[in-house]
Parts: C-alpha cells; structure tokens; sequence
C-alpha cells in the first residue's frame, strides 16, 4: 500500500470521526490558541501498536519497550505524575491505526501517543493527531519524508525517533563499499514503499561511490518461494547481496540463498531486526549478514544495561531494536511532560525543543522534518548473535 493510499485512509477515518461529533478537540489536550492543560495525578499515554497481523513482532516489542519505560518511570520516588498507558491493537492497517488514534485522543482523552511501528500506519495518523493538537512519537515509522504534508511542511504534531529509510540505505551503501570491499551487488527488495525507498537510496550511493548494481528484482509481500531469484543471480559475479525487506521474507531470501552455498555477504535494513528473522533462519546458518540498525546491545551503557535488565526479566527475552526505539519514544514523551506540565500545544514545543538522551542515541530534532540526526549503526551477525558494530556517518 503506497503513500497515498495510506493518507486516503487517514482522511476517511478523520471526516468519518468528525461527523460522529468528534469535532472538538478534549479540554484535557487544550488547543493552540491556549497552549494546553494542566497535567493531573494521574497522566494517559496511548500506546498505538500492531499487536496482530504481519507485523505484529514489530509492534508487540514495541508495546513491551513502552511498558518498560512506564514502570521504570511509576517507580521513581519524585515522579511528578503516575502515567497510566493505554494500550490498543490497529493490527497491521492504516485505516484500524486512524480507528485507535480517534479512540485514544477522544474516548481515553490521552495526552500523547507512542507507534504505531510501520510507516504507513504512522503516517495515517498524524493528519488527525494534529487537528487535535496531541502529539504523536513514531518509534519506527522510517520512511522517507514520513512526517510531511505533501506540501512539504511537518505535520505540527508528528515527531519521529528514527533515521529515515533514505539515511540508512546510504550507510549501509557506504559501509558495504568502503569496509566489506563490495563492489557489484545484486538487489532484492519488497514492492513497498519501505523496500523501493530503502533500496532506491542504497543504489544511488552504491553507485556514486563507484559501485555497480549486477542485477535488481522485486517481490510482493507474503511470498515465499525466491529459488527463481537464486537460480538468476548465482552465476553472477557479485560480492554481495543487497535485501530491503521484512522479516519473513527476508529469512526466505536468506535461507534460499544460503541453500545454494552462496557464501558471499548478505547485506539489509532494519528489517532484518526481528529474533522471528534469526529463528527463521536459524543461529548456526545466520552468519556473514549484515544489516543497518539505530539499536545494539553491544558494550551497553548503565541505562541500557538496566533497560535490558528490566525488559528479560518481565518478557523472558533481550529486547529488539523496536523495543529499545519505543522505549525512547516513550522516555522522550514523557520528559516532555514532565518538563511542560501540560498537554496539547504546550507539550508539542517541549517537544519541539527537547534535548534527549537515550539508548539510541542523543538528539534533537530537527525543525524542518521532526526527524533526529543520528548516525547509521551497523551489525555483523556471527551465529544469530551481533556482533561487530559500527557507526558509520551519511552526510
């Protein structure tokens, strides 16, 4: 589903709430002209997840890194507030997104939202978190231009916590040319605006830098059967394998690959980021891959060590990329809180302003695009496990 689909999607739902008499944002979230009300005892943040569907091992992690970060806050002796979240599934689609942003904002009368995790169920729900004046943090919601209004300008409330996916495919273009010494590659990615957007970006690079592309396919969502792909690229003379795609079928390209003892680098996106990826693949056969991330465990910090402490101790796993980039989200917003001590447009300059810390990384945001500055990570895996990171800088 492309871009306008998504905010086809998002308009529906918007006329559709304010015809119900949802056209008057909740006093609790104030409006523009009087900045924003005073926070109570007790604060409400929506949690806007894919708990089911194909997708759902972003957004259940994400919903997990949130928690995390709601306990660690309840439990301060000076917390200012207690933050109740509010949790809600929009199981995969644009549309159900738009449906749990309406029910949050005026049902639960949140004062912000964390997620959704995908882009296209990001994007569709920032035209009606704006006109109500809550702001929205997407975790993950990488795409390109994400956070813009087809005029260009930012959606007033959307902020994002991610590189986009532009940013990532050049690291990983520069990282792949300059440190693995990839000069021809193939290309597969999915037929989707994370897959064109990623892949699109990571050739331009590749190829300004010297690089040549060997040969470029394409695959829908939810196939399963690459051996065609394999048998077209094998006889090639690549050095390395470029996937911008989802979990599933990024462990199906692998493993095709694999099976025909192709021992070339297989390098990703953030995609790749899922233990449902290694589980797929398997540990013993997850090797020689590398891919972009914001987020590894490797030589943690005390906040990040204690991050990981609390997070397998409740969830009985180490948290993923998508926990810990919700984990900030949801750190960010409510330092956001805590400093304004207001909703609506108060909270949106705090965040506007703000000046964060966190586990992946320090930043603010820049005013034109809601978008952090950060560098690119990229991890090795050796036996299923990171391991070799390193920061590589996109100009």
């Amino acid at each position: 589903m492309n871009t306008k689909i998504w905010k086809s999607a998002a308009a529906v739902c918007l006329t559709s709430a304010m015809v119900a008499g949802c056209s008057n944002a909740p006093a609790s979230n104030g409006n523009a002209a009087t900045g924003g009300a005073d926070l109570g005892d007790t604060v409400k943040v929506g949690l806007n997840f894919e708990l089911s569907g194909p997708t759902a091992d972003y957004g259940t992690k994400e919903r997990n890194g949130a928690a995390i970060a709601i306990e660690q806050f309840n439990a301060r002796e000076d917390k200012p507030f207690t933050v109740e979240g509010v949790e809600i599934d929009n199981k995969g689609e644009p549309a159900e997104a738009v449906t749990a942003t309406t029910k949050l904002i005026e049902q639960d009368q949140v004062a912000g939202v964390v997620g959704p995790a995908t882009s296209g169920c990001s994007i569709a729900t920032f035209d009606f978190a704006t006109a109500k004046q809550v702001p929205v943090v997407a975790p993950s919601a990488t795409q390109v231009g994400a956070t813009l209004k087809p005029d260009g300008s930012a959606y007033e409330f959307a902020w994002r916590v991610c590189f986009e996916d532009s940013f990532q495919g050049k690291g990983m273009a520069e990282y792949a040319f300059k440190t693995l010494g990839i000069k021809k590659v193939a290309i597969i990615n999915e037929v989707s605006d994370y897959g064109n957007g990623v892949s699109a970006a990571f050739k331009e690079k590749f190829v300004e830098l010297g690089g040549e592309v060997l040969d470029e396919t394409q695959y829908q969502s939810g196939d399963k059967d690459f051996a065609s792909f394999v048998t077209k690229i094998k006889d090639l003379d690549f050095d390395g394998i470029y996937v911008a795609g989802y979990y599933n079928e990024a462990a199906q390209i692998v493993k095709a690959i694999k099976a025909e003892g192709i021992d070339k680098p297989i390098i990703g996106a953030d995609g790749f980021d899922s233990q449902d990826f290694i589980d797929q693949v398997s540990a013993e056969t997850a090797n020689n891959i590398f891919y972009t991330t914001a987020y590894t465990a490797i030589e943690p910090s005390e906040e990040l060590t204690r991050f990981i402490a609390d997070y397998n101790a409740k969830y009985g796993e180490d948290p993923s990329m998508f926990a810990a980039l919700s984990y900030d989200a949801t750190n960010l917003l409510l330092q956001a809180l805590e400093t304004s001590g207001k909703t609506g447009a108060d909270l949106n300059e705090a965040i506007k302003n703000i000046e964060f810390s966190g586990i992946t990384g320090s930043f603010s945001f820049d005013q034109t695009t809601h978008t952090p500055k950060k560098n690119v990570l990229v991890v090795e895996l050796v036996d299923g496990v990171q391991s070799n990171v390193e920061s590589v800088k996109v100009e």
